[in-house]
């Protein structure tokens, strides 16, 4: 290894903390400012020159892997580049409105959240869209409030939402959360919505199916008509999850295929990024007959200009004045700046990248056909370790061991944004990987900054400071 290969290597890297760097006690002088209690005579900090700093962070992020540097493959969680403009456009002192002003002076902050929801209302056939979720899991569970305020208004007391075993955990989460006792319904043998378990799980006491389509083995539930004529027989609703729109977008809509209320996920399908804490939102559209339940505020055009308006029946806010601007900002500037023929694109290559990729690699992918995401095997390998040897090659390696429905699954999803060479370099990350060493695979990863951890200790006693890397066992 040469000396800058050794220099910028993520092998055998420690990068000390700042507090190892340098340690300067400056004294401190709070008198009168804060309670005696909460100050202190002297204050330990890092006394480091500003190119020691830059070049600490530097080496930090030199050994990240990140979405700049090569893709996230993970399937179902969809974590695709998302273009820096809309960032800029996000950043625009422009955009720095106070969201507490009155309307006739945020017009056009108005005009660009009413223009949001009628994109979104486009995009899903829906009629009618709030813009006030903070997150996906929160639009779901706005969704199934409303539901539940639909069944009230109508005096008709229901007690269940039905759930495919392969759905996101926060499907189940959000039903059991609004009260309702879900009820499991099992795949078959194709991957799809069994249709005679369903028929036997939908009863007076349905209030709503929640399904994701695709599913999340890729698979579109070609039965979809005959799951809503089902659904809405019983009196039921049926929901969409939008967490596997990215694979239709400008092909095919929800509310064409009966579906009454669904989420957008912004961070998955329109240019948020995904991940790292910080704020997101969760759209929710619905027919017609749901609107007069939708949280409030919502954003009208009248002849005087735009003004927020109280749904007749609102469910009331989910969350503060009209939901997390600047994430609704970033949305409306990629809808915007692709439009219909660029929409349509995307959901396009995200289904080609999938396929190719899924036609390169060694591992059997035991559903199909399938669109904008696959469920591959690992066979009798550990998905586990396979996965941490990926790591070795320079790729982030794809969702393992979900869904169940797959034995050692590993559920992968290119998206749209990775060209050709990419998808290649990750076919062969994939095909050397599976095809390494018991040994290698059980070691895995060895090349990285941070070595193989121990998972279970780490879930079940989380250090969530460095301070605390010095607390005994």
């Amino acid at each position: 290894m040469n000396f800058d290969q050794a220099r910028f290597s993520r092998e055998d890297v420690y990068e000390p903390l700042l507090s190892e760097k340098d340690s300067t006690t400056v004294e401190v002088d709070a008198d009168g400012v804060l309670p005696d209690d909460l100050t202190r005579d002297e204050l330990t900090l890092p006394g480091l020159s500003e190119p020691q700093l830059a070049r600490h962070y530097t080496r930090l992020s030199q050994m990240n892997y990140s979405v700049e540097l090569g893709p996230y493959p993970l399937g179902s969680c969809t974590m695709k580049y998302n273009p820096s403009f809309t960032e800029d456009v996000a950043a625009d002192p422009n955009a720095g409105v106070h969201p507490d002003r009155s309307d006739r002076t945020i017009q056009g902050t108005l005009g660009l959240l009413h223009g949001l929801q009628e994109y979104l209302a486009d995009i899903g056939g829906m009629d009618a869209v709030t813009l006030q979720p903070p997150a996906g899991a929160a639009g779901e569970f706005t969704g199934i409030l409303i539901a539940k305020a639909y069944h009230e208004a109508r005096d008709d007391d229901r007690s269940e939402i039905i759930i495919p075993a392969s759905a996101h955990g926060t499907n189940f989460a959000s039903a059991a959360m609004a009260g309702y006792d879900v009820v499991e319904l099992p795949s078959d043998e194709e991957g799809r919505v069994d249709i005679e378990a369903l028929e036997a799980a939908i009863s007076e006491e349905t209030a709503a199916l929640m399904l994701t389509n695709p599913n999340t083995l890729g698979l579109f539930e070609r039965d979809i008509v005959e799951i809503s004529e089902m659904v809405h027989d019983a009196g039921g609703l049926l929901y969409y999850d939008g967490a596997n729109f990215n694979a239709l977008l400008g092909r095919a809509r929800p509310g064409d295929m009966g579906f009454d209320i669904m989420h957008y996920n912004v961070h998955k399908t329109f240019a948020t990024p995904h991940g790292g804490g910080g704020p997101g939102a969760g759209p929710v559209g619905v027919v017609d007959e749901l609107a007069e339940y939708l949280p409030s505020p919502m954003v009208r055009e009248t002849a005087h200009g735009y003004e927020q308006y109280e749904p007749e029946s609102t469910i009331g806010k989910v969350h503060g004045f009209a939901g997390n601007w600047l994430v609704l900002v970033k949305a409306y500037a990629y809808i915007a700046r692709l439009g219909d023929a660029g929409l349509a694109d995307a959901s396009a290559k995200a289904v080609l990248n999938a396929n190719y990729l899924a036609s390169q690699i060694d591992l059997e992918v035991p559903y199909g056909p399938f669109h904008h995401e696959f469920a591959a095997t690992s066979g009798d390998r550990d998905a586990a370790d396979v996965a941490k040897r990926m790591l070795d090659y320079g790729v982030h390696p794809p969702t393992t061991k979900w869904p169940e429905l797959v034995s050692q699954a590993m559920l992968t999803e290119p998206t749209e944004v990775e060209d050709k060479a990419s998808l290649d370099d990750l076919a062969h990350a994939f095909n050397a990987a599976y095809a390494d060493s018991d040994e290698a695979l059980e070691t895995a990863p060895s090349k990285t900054s941070a070595r193989r951890i121990d998972q279970v200790s780490a879930a079940r006693n989380p250090r969530l400071s460095w301070q605390s890397l010095d607390d005994s066992e």
